[in-house]
């Protein structure tokens, strides 16, 4: 015992004797990881934490957190927005990192090429299978597909060829597969079924748009037993995205079955972000048949980002034709609050914002969840929101040195005001910075400091498999 305190002593001491390149200092330091929950100074060197240390420490470069938590970087699992647009948005609400793991990249090293060097915070991709598919297809559509792979059946020779260029994705780094089922509605469930065989061959994750939303058969009951079903039958690991769009008012008997699926040896989590609204392309399936009844929504439930106007029946076949995101208000707010709470839900954003339009949920999902749900709302204790965001991620995608506060890790770190933080973006002006987030550093490098956003400064890396 005696020995042990002299070592932690000792180490103490050496920590205090050195300079880092950064330190934060006087912070309540909050990691869901280990527990920690005190008052903590951090050394930061070569974009690594070095030193958690109650002495004071000194450094070259410093933040004054006095007042603020100090908390592992934010990690956002389903981010659309790869832009330095989106960047900076993600970085005014905390997040470090952004990984877009639903619709995915392909060819995936071309994706990380093109950030390496350019990226205000961290980036990653799951090979996709819808991009993969749009490829050998020949569909014209951007993010989501719009004619050959919505419209036809694939030849079993594009199968082969889009389940070889996602084996090539994971090869080259991809952090699992992409699938929206959704959204390539004449995919056959044996196609599906192969995919999962292909991630649980490849221990790999696949992160999920299920088939079919809603309590009309075949709805969300049915999507999550085809894909609860493909993961017993392969062992594939399967994160479902987006929960509460999906089930809507059957979100309590969705979470329930995936809980049930859990604690029957499946390896399934999902995810939600705190708005009432979903977003999705006009042109896409999802509007192919009928979207009405199966998602209890009106044409006035639909919202153009490019203009904030409600859609008629004439402005829905006009904007349908050309293509456009739009707002889908139809998400009741007690299913957002529960599945917010709701201990194995991850917080994801599923944002993306174009030229300052998009949904509010690209610039303030996680400042909302703190401002909101944790400290308006009582909804869930601050820690408990902090793991959803850090820990869990992290874990779901296998980044063993992200979403925690220990020495050794990736010093990717948010320092935020519980009592001020809140988010400003609205369905109206969703390009509106969080507020109460004052500092984030990713890999050791101050990327907005005193609620400013750095200029110049690129330390976002890629996260790789």
């Amino acid at each position: 015992m005696l020995r042990a305190t002299v070592l932690v002593a000792l180490a103490a001491s050496v920590a205090a004797a050195q300079t880092y390149d950064l330190v934060i200092v006087n912070g309540h330091v909050m990691d869901p990881d280990s527990g920690l929950d005190a008052a903590r100074n951090i050394g930061i060197t070569a974009g690594k934490i070095r030193a958690i240390s109650s002495q004071p420490l000194n450094g070259k470069q410093k933040i004054d957190a006095h007042g603020l938590v100090v908390a592992p970087g934010f990690i956002d699992i389903h981010s659309h927005g790869q832009t330095d647009e989106n960047y900076r948005y993600k970085a005014r609400d905390g997040v470090t990192t952004a990984l877009e793991m639903e619709v995915g990249a392909w060819p995936v090293d071309a994706w990380y090429r093109a950030r390496e060097g350019k990226a205000l915070i961290n980036f990653g991709a799951t090979s996709g299978h819808l991009p993969a598919a749009m490829a050998v297809m020949h569909d014209t559509g951007g993010l989501l597909p719009r004619d050959n792979a919505v419209n036809r059946a694939p030849t079993e020779a594009e199968i082969r060829q889009t389940f070889a260029d996602i084996r090539q994705g994971l090869d080259q780094g991809g952090l699992g597969i992409g699938m929206g089922i959704a959204y390539v509605p004449k995919t056959s469930r044996e196609e599906i079924l192969d995919i999962f065989r292909i991630a649980a061959e490849r221990h790999a994750t696949i992160h999920v748009h299920m088939r079919n939303p809603g309590a009309i058969e075949p709805g969300v009951v049915d999507s999550l037993q085809e894909v609860i079903g493909d993961a017993a039958a392969t062992g594939a690991s399967v994160h479902v995205v987006h929960i509460t769009s999906m089930a809507i008012r059957e979100t309590p008997l969705a979470l329930a079955m995936i809980d049930g699926a859990k604690k029957r040896g499946i390896d399934i989590t999902t995810e939600c972000y705190p708005y009432t609204a979903g977003m999705t392309d006009l042109s896409s399936a999802i509007f192919a048949t009928d979207w009405r009844e199966r998602l209890s929504m009106t044409y006035h439930d639909l919202q153009w980002t490019a203009t904030g106007e409600r859609l008629t029946a004439e402005t829905f076949a006009k904007y349908r034709k050309k293509g456009g995101m739009v707002v889908q208000h139809f998400i009741p707010e007690e299913m957002v609050k529960m599945a917010v709470a709701h201990p194995g839900v991850i917080i994801a954003s599923d944002g993306d914002m174009t030229n300052g339009t998009g949904h509010p949920r690209g610039a303030g999902t996680y400042a909302r969840v703190l401002g909101v749900y944790v400290r308006q709302e009582r909804a869930l204790p601050l820690m408990e929101g902090l793991r959803k965001m850090t820990i869990l991620p992290a874990q779901r995608v296998g980044l063993v040195n992200k979403g925690r506060i220990r020495v050794g890790a990736d010093a990717d770190i948010t320092v935020f005001d519980p009592a001020h933080v809140i988010d400003r973006a609205t369905y109206e002006k969703p390009a509106q910075y969080s507020d109460g987030i004052p500092y984030v550093v990713v890999n050791g490098v101050v990327v907005v400091n005193n609620s400013q956003l750095a200029t110049g400064v690129f330390p976002g890396r890629g996260v790789k498999r």
